[in-house]
């Protein structure tokens, strides 16, 4: 049997999304072995959002994580994490709650992103009506344009001025990188390394006006191996844990292996060179055009010509072989949206099931 296949597959419900623990293992510790020391790691966990392979860092003594949901922070403080990092600046009652986290959670220190000054006197403000301090990071704009504010005098002015809020404890920058997804590593390194020149003259006006040097976290899967040769910087990948086809495409030059899988059943045969699968938009990630899975076990003759909510069709040569019912096995192009769209998963060892992972920070919403 191949590495994914399933024995008693058609007892196993379909859609169904299966994990392989020991493929994780592999992954987080090929993350570390690049990281070359759990203190640089700052992995986000926004890709599985699961109790069990956050405890399979812990295990390999990274203590220090990054997540995008007030519920994926919470489900770090219950494992034990350490340093949770709320990568998402919080706005409205999100405030609130992000600073509830360190009285529910006190072994953790939790933090969170500010870009502007608005933000900032909010959470300066609630955080001395509860008589506490809140940890922020500095985000920076090197790029991708989504948020942050750019690495010129206005940041040194408004990391300065970040300083002065006594309800907040600067501890450095935070720099995301999502827009650079170049394939060849050469080129990617250049653009990365062009890209990070701001923040690192940044870094440097801040140090020339006797500011503390500040701490950085910068990258994400495909750019984390790029800094990780920059001395200090923590290193934020989340994908490798469960890997995808889409990075498994583009950056071949990234070793992890794809360790979450669909499991789908042909339901219907509308045509003589037709399969429809129960693999809607519902079930897979369909931010892309199609197509939006790879099937496994050389089922290149597939061509995936429609999906709706419910349903995948593909076309094939002839689909006389394939049965109604049959189960196929395919990877996602994109996991990360996949994974929040399943409340568990199966994971699997030795071809059977043996668990059943909540997928416990699904949900936007602390519980």
């Amino acid at each position: 049997m191949d590495w994914y296949e399933l024995k008693g597959s058609n007892k196993v419900e379909s859609p169904s999304l299966l994990v392989y623990p020991d493929r994780i293992q592999y992954n987080a510790e090929l993350m570390l072995k690049i990281a070359k020391d759990p203190q640089r790691l700052r992995p986000h966990i926004k890709t599985h959002k699961m109790a069990e392979i956050i405890q399979i860092q812990l295990e390999l003594g990274i203590s220090k994580f990054k997540c995008a949901t007030l519920s994926e922070a919470a489900l770090l403080g219950k494992c034990g994490a350490k340093d949770i990092l709320l990568a998402m600046q919080p706005v409205g009652v999100q405030i609130e709650k992000f600073l509830s986290l360190t009285h529910d959670y006190p072994n953790a220190i939790f933090s969170t992103l500010v870009d502007n000054e608005r933000s900032a006197k909010e959470i300066n403000k609630q955080a001395l009506g509860k008589k506490q301090n809140a940890n922020i990071w500095l985000d920076i704009n090197n790029g991708m344009n989504r948020t942050g504010i750019s690495p010129d005098n206005k940041a040194v002015n408004l990391y300065k001025w970040l300083l002065s809020l006594p309800g907040l404890k600067l501890k450095g920058l935070h720099v995301y990188d999502g827009h650079i997804h170049t394939s060849k590593i050469k080129d990617r390194e250049d653009e990365c390394d062009k890209a990070f020149l701001d923040v690192e003259l940044l870094s440097q006006k801040l140090e020339a006006l006797n500011l503390p040097k500040p701490l950085i976290i910068a990258g994400g899967t495909p750019t984390f191996p790029i800094h990780e040769k920059r001395p200090g910087v923590e290193l934020s990948p989340g994908t490798p844990l469960l890997w995808d086809h889409g990075y498994g495409i583009n950056y071949q030059d990234l070793k992890f292996l794809p360790a979450a899988v669909l499991l789908t059943k042909i339901i219907s045969k509308p045509g003589p060179n037709l399969l429809c699968f129960d693999l809607g938009h519902k079930s897979v990630a369909s931010e892309m055009k199609l197509p939006r899975v790879h099937f496994l076990g050389n089922k290149d003759s597939f061509t995936q010509i429609s999906q709706s909510e419910e349903h995948l069709v593909v076309e094939c040569k002839d689909n006389s072989t394939f049965k109604i019912g049959d189960a196929h096995y395919a990877l996602p192009i994109h996991i990360c949206p996949t994974v929040a769209k399943y409340p568990y998963v199966f994971s699997v060892k030795n071809h059977e099931i043996s668990g059943k992972w909540q997928v416990a920070a699904r949900d936007h919403y602390l519980k």
